[in-house]
C-alpha cells in the first residue's frame, strides 16, 4: 500500500511503500523530494553528480554517454537481429514510426523509451530481437513547409530525418539502422504502387464518383476515418465539406466481417481499441424494405423509398417514413415545391451546424412534413413522408421507418410533432403495459401485427424478412458503418497512383479508360521539382512531362493519374518491409516475414485505433490472400502509452508546448531523461511533465554511481558466494532478489516500469543503510559482488549508457544488455516477517508483523494483541474476524 512520500532525499523516495501492491508512482513534487541532496538547487549536468562529499568519482553523463555511443555506433551488429536459424525464440518489438517533422519531443521519447527498455530486456532474456525504426515521410506538412520556406518537400523531409536520427542515436535507442525504412523514397513507394496494381487486378482498388469529405485547408479528399467530429484530423478547427468527386477507393468492406470477428482473437490488444474498432465497423443485421411512394414522382428512380431496419418486427407500428435532407426522393419533392425546398435547405443547414459542433447525435430534432405519403408493404397503410435533420444521407439508406412506440429517437420526434404512436410489441409475460418507448426484444412478442402476432421478436424478424423477400419488396441484409477507404489525395507529396487513362482506347477499353501499369514500369517516380500551390487540384496535373505518357497496352497517348495515395497506405505495411528492407525484387521475402510475424509487441498511441490500426489489419489480410504472408493479424500484442502533458495539454509541436530531449540531455544526460519518462507515471497513463523530475533522476544515478565505483574493485575480484552469511548479508540479498523478482514480473506483465525503478531505489536505500556494515566486513565480498553485478544488470534496460559504464567498472564480461537477465532466488527473496494491515470496520488502524507463512490463527492473535487495535475495540464486541492470508485482517465490531 502506498502511504505517500516522506523524507527529503533519494534514499528515502520509496519509504512510503508497504510491499509492492502499488499501482502507480507519480512524483509531481520530485524536486522537493530529491533536490535537497544538492542544496535545494535545480541540478544541471555540471552539478548533477554532487550527491555525496566523499564519493570517489562524479557521475558525468557528458563524458560517459558520448564515449559509449561512439563504441555502439562502430559496432554494426550490436542491435542487429540474428538469423532465423539462431535457435533462439524470436521477439519482434516495434514502436510506431514517426513523421519526420524535424524534432523529437518528450512525447516521442516516452514512446521509444518503453520499446527500448523492452527490447533490451528481451535480449537479456535470450531472445532473437528485431527492433527497427523508420520514417512515415510522405504527407501534407512537408508541402506546407515547402510553401512557407521555399524548400522542396524531399529536401525538407530528408534533412528532418537526418536530424531526428541523430537525436535517436544520442538517446541511445537500440534500433537496427540497417533495416531503416523511409517511405518517401522510390525503393519503398514502388511497392505501394505494386500493391495498388495487385489490388486493382483483384477488384479491391476501384474508381467511382461519390460524395467525399473535402478539407478546405488541406485542399484534398479525406477518408471517413480522417474526419473527427466533422473536422479534419489534421486541422481541428476546419469543418469538412461534402463534395461529389470521382476518386480511387480500396474495398476494405470486403473484409468487414473478418475485421470484426478477428477482434475477438486479439486478446493482447487493449479492450478500448477493440471496442473503438467494433463501433467503427458497426455491423447491423436487419432488413431492407421498400415503401412505395403514393402518387406520381417526376424524378426517375424515386418511385420507392428503401429503408434499412434492424427491427422489421415493429413495422406494423411504423407511423411515418423519414428522409435525410439530401435523399433523392426529398430532392425530387423539393424540385416540385419551392416552399418545401427552402424548409429542407434549413434542415440541411442545421445538420451542417451540428457537424461543426462535433455531435450530430445530439442535434435538436426538427422535421418537415412533405405532404406526401408512402405505403407500408406489410399492411398497405399510407404513412406520411417527413424529412428530418437528424437523418444522415451516408448512414444506411438515408431513410428510416419511424416506429415511435418502440424507439427512443422516434418517440421524441413523434411527441414533438404529434405523430401517431402505435404499440405493436408487448412483454411475453403479459401484465401491465410498459411505459413507452418499449424497446425490449428478447422477452417480447408481437401484438397487432397480422399473421405474425404472438411470435417472439427474434423469430418474427427472420420470418418477416423472408416474407418481404418472397414478395419482392425486401430482403434480409447486413449493413456496416465501415465504408470503403478513399485513398485519392489531390497533393504532390505522396505515392503516385500507378494508373493511366488511354486517350484513344483499344480493344476492350473505351477512350479515357483506366489501365494499370505493369511491374516493369514501376516505380512511377515523383518529379523532383514541382510548383506547389493549393489551387486547382494536384500540383502534378500541371507537370506536362509527368502527365503525358503512353498506354502500356496499345502504345497510344495516355494521361497519368495525378492523384497521389493517402499516406496511411505507407504505414499500413511498413513493418513487413523492416524484415527485408533492402529487397529490390519484392516488397519482402515471404519466409522472412513469416518468421517474424506477427509482431510480438506493438507500441503507439490510442489515437491510431481507427486510422492506422484498422488499415494495417486490412492490409495484412490482403497480403495473406495474395500469398505473401501466413498471419491474419499484424500484431499479437498492442500497448497504447499515455500522453505527455505540459501546460494542461498534450505535448505537440502544433500546440507550442514541446520540450526538446536535446535540452534535457544537455542538462541531465540521456539516461536520466529517458528514465524519468519511464518513472514519472505508469506507461499506460498520462505523464505530467516536470523538469525537476529529470534532475532528481540524475541525482539518483549519481548516488548509484558513487556506490558502484566505491565497491567496483570488490565486485571485480570477489569469488562466488558460499553459505548463508551474516544477518545483514541475508537482509541485503533478500532485498536484491525481491527486486529481481518484481522487475521480472513487471516486464512479463503489466509494464509498470515506474514501480520497477522505484524498486531499484528501495534497493539503493537498503545499500546505503548497510554501507557501514559492508565497510566493516559484515557482508562478504562475494555477496557485495553479487549485489552490484545484478544491480547494474537491472538498470541496463532503463539507463543503458550508465549501465555500460558501470559494467566496465566492475569488470563485467561482454555487452551489458546482451548479458543474461538476473534470476531471482526464491529462498533468498523470502521474508522472515511480513507486514499485515489491520482494519476495524474497514478502517486501517495499524500494521502488525508476523512470521512469513503464519497460519490464520497466528495472524488473528497478532492483530488482537496489538495495542492500537486493543484501544480501538475497547468496550466493543468483536462480531467477526476476517483474515485474508498474507494480505489483511479486518475486525468487525459493534
Amino acid at each position: 500500500m502506498y502511504r505517500g512520500l516522506k523524507g527529503a532525499n533519494a534514499s528515502e523516495v520509496v519509504r512510503g511503500f508497504r510491499g509492492w501492491s502499488v499501482d502507480g508512482y507519480n512524483l509531481k513534487s520530485m524536486s522537493k523530494i530529491i533536490s535537497s541532496e544538492n542544496g535545494g538547487k535545480t541540478a544541471k549536468m555540471s552539478d548533477s553528480a554532487t550527491v555525496e562529499p566523499n564519493q570517489q568519482q562524479r557521475y558525468n553523463p557528458a563524458e560517459i554517454e558520448p564515449k559509449w555511443q561512439a563504441r555502439w555506433d562502430a559496432d554494426a551488429l550490436l542491435y542487429a537481429a540474428e538469423g532465423h536459424d539462431s535457435g533462439k525464440p524470436k521477439y519482434y518489438c516495434l514502436e510506431m514510426l514517426p513523421y519526420p517533422s524535424g524534432q523529437l519531443h518528450m512525447g516521442h521519447v516516452r514512446n521509444y523509451a518503453i520499446g527500448d527498455a523492452l527490447a533490451r530486456h528481451m535480449w537479456m532474456r535470450g531472445y532473437n530481437v528485431l527492433h527497427p525504426m523508420g520514417w512515415d515521410a510522405f504527407g501534407l506538412p512537408a508541402e506546407n513547409a515547402a510553401l512557407k520556406n521555399n524548400t522542396p518537400p524531399r529536401e525538407w523531409t530528408l534533412a528532418n530525418i537526418s536530424a531526428m536520427r541523430k537525436q535517436m542515436r544520442r538517446m541511445g535507442l537500440s534500433y537496427d539502422w540497417s533495416t531503416e525504412v523511409t517511405t518517401c523514397l522510390p525503393d519503398y513507394y514502388r511497392w505501394n504502387q505494386w500493391f495498388f496494381v495487385k489490388m486493382f487486378e483483384a477488384g479491391l482498388a476501384y474508381r467511382k464518383k461519390s460524395k467525399v469529405n473535402w478539407c478546405p485547408d488541406c485542399q484534398t479528399v479525406l477518408a471517413n476515418e480522417q474526419v473527427v467530429a466533422g473536422r479534419c484530423w489534421r486541422h481541428e478547427d476546419t469543418i469538412v465539406e461534402q463534395r461529389d468527386l470521382t476518386q480511387w477507393f480500396l474495398r476494405i468492406t470486403k473484409y468487414s466481417d473478418e475485421l470484426l470477428e478477428g477482434l475477438d482473437k486479439l486478446d493482447g490488444w487493449p479492450e478500448k481499441v477493440r471496442t473503438m474498432q467494433r463501433n467503427w465497423i458497426g455491423r447491423s443485421e436487419g432488413a431492407l424494405v421498400d415503401f412505395a411512394v403514393d402518387g406520381e414522382v417526376k424524378a426517375p428512380g424515386c418511385a420507392k423509398i428503401t429503408v434499412f431496419t434492424t427491427r422489421v418486427d415493429t413495422i406494423f407500428g411504423a407511423t411515418s417514413v423519414q428522409l435525410a435532407p439530401e435523399h433523392a426522393v426529398a430532392k425530387a419533392f423539393a424540385a416540385e415545391d419551392a416552399g418545401l425546398a427552402a424548409k429542407i435547405d434549413g434542415l440541411l443547414a442545421e445538420q451542417q451546424r451540428a457537424r461543426e459542433a462535433g455531435d450530430v447525435g445530439a442535434i435538436e430534432k426538427h422535421g418537415v412534413d412533405t405532404g406526401r405519403f408512402a405505403v407500408n408493404p406489410f399492411n398497405g397503410q399510407r404513412v406520411p413522408i417527413w424529412v428530418g435533420n437528424y437523418i444522415l444521407a451516408d448512414y444506411g439508406t438515408g431513410a428510416i421507418m419511424s416506429v415511435p412506440a418502440h424507439d427512443e429517437r422516434d418517440f421524441e420526434f413523434a411527441q414533438k410533432y404529434g405523430l401517431e404512436i402505435r404499440r405493436v410489441i408487448a412483454p411475453k409475460a403479459g401484465g401491465e403495459e410498459p411505459a413507452l418507448p418499449y424497446t425490449a426484444e428478447d422477452d417480447a412478442v408481437l401484438i397487432g401485427s397480422g399473421e405474425w402476432t404472438g411470435l417472439g421478436c427474434v423469430e418474427a424478424q427472420q420470418k418477416m424478412a423472408a416474407f418481404a423477400q418472397s414478395k419482392g419488396f425486401g430482403t434480409a441484409t447486413v449493413t456496416y458503418r465501415l465504408k470503403d477507404w478513399g485513398v485519392s489525395r489531390q497533393r504532390y507529396w505522396g505515392t503516385p497512383i500507378p494508373m493511366v487513362y488511354c486517350e484513344n482506347g483499344h480493344a476492350g477499353l473505351e477512350p479515357g479508360g483506366v489501365v494499370a501499369l505493369p511491374e516493369s514500369a514501376l516505380p512511377v517516380v515523383l518529379p523532383p521539382q514541382v510548383e506547389i500551390t493549393q489551387q486547382g487540384g494536384s500540383p502534378l496535373g500541371r507537370v506536362a512531362e509527368f502527365v503525358n505518357t503512353t498506354c502500356p497496352v496499345c502504345g497510344g497517348p495516355a494521361r497519368r493519374e495525378t492523384d497521389t495515395m493517402d499516406t496511411f497506405v505507407d504505414s499500413s505495411w511498413y513493418f513487413y518491409r523492416y524484415t527485408d528492407a533492402k529487397n529490390d525484387a519484392a516488397p519482402f521475402a515471404s519466409e522472412k516475414a513469416n518468421y517474424w510475424f506477427p509482431i510480438d509487441q506493438y507500441i503507439g498511441g490510442v489515437e491510431h485505433a481507427i486510422l492506422h490500426l484498422i488499415y494495417s489489419r486490412f492490409w495484412t489480410k490482403v497480403m495473406r490472400d495474395l500469398g505473401l504472408v501466413k498471419n491474419d493479424e499484424p500484431a499479437e500484442r498492442l500497448f497504447t502509452q499515455g500522453m505527455v502533458i505540459k501546460d494542461g495539454a498534450k505535448m505537440s509541436k502544433s500546440k507550442g508546448n514541446v520540450v526538446s530531449p536535446d535540452d534535457m540531455i544537455a542538462r541531465y544526460g540521456a539516461d536520466a531523461t529517458r528514465m524519468y519518462a519511464l518513472f514519472a507515471a505508469p506507461p499506460d497513463r498520462d505523464l505530467e511533465w516536470q523538469e525537476e523530475g529529470v534532475a532528481g533522476i540524475s541525482r539518483f544515478l549519481g548516488r548509484v554511481h558513487r556506490l558502484v565505483t566505491k565497491y567496483a574493485d570488490v565486485a571485480r575480484t570477489a569469488g562466488k558466494r558460499e553459505g548463508s552469511g551474516s544477518e545483514v548479508e541475508q537482509k541485503v540479498l533478500r532485498k536484491l532478489h525481491q527486486t529481481i523478482a518484481k522487475m521480472t514480473q513487471d516486464f512479463s506483465g503489466r509494464w509498470h516500469f515506474n514501480t520497477s525503478i522505484a524498486a531499484i531505489m528501495t534497493l539503493i536505500k537498503e545499500l546505503v543503510e548497510v554501507e557501514p556494515a559492508m565497510d566493516a566486513g559484515e557482508v562478504s565480498a562475494a555477496a557485495v559482488a553479487e549485489v552490484f553485478r545484478n544491480l547494474v544488470l537491472l538498470l541496463a534496460p532503463f539507463a543503458p549508457f550508465f549501465a555500460a559504464e558501470m559494467w566496465e567498472q566492475i569488470g563485467g564480461d561482454g555487452v551489458v544488455f546482451r548479458t543474461a537477465w538476473p534470476v531471482a532466488n526464491e529462498d533468498l527473496a523470502r521474508e522472515d516477517e511480513i507486514e499485515i494491515p489491520v482494519q476495524v470496520n474497514g478502517k486501517l488502524v495499524n500494521v502488525v508483523k508476523v512470521p512469513a507463512g503464519s497460519d490464520e490463527a497466528t495472524v488473528k492473535a497478532a492483530a488482537l494483541e496489538d495495542e492500537k487495535v486493543k484501544a480501538r475495540i475497547e468496550g466493543k464486541s468483536v462480531v467477526k474476524v476476517i483474515v485474508v492470508p498474507g494480505k489483511l485482517v479486518n475486525l468487525v465490531v459493534k
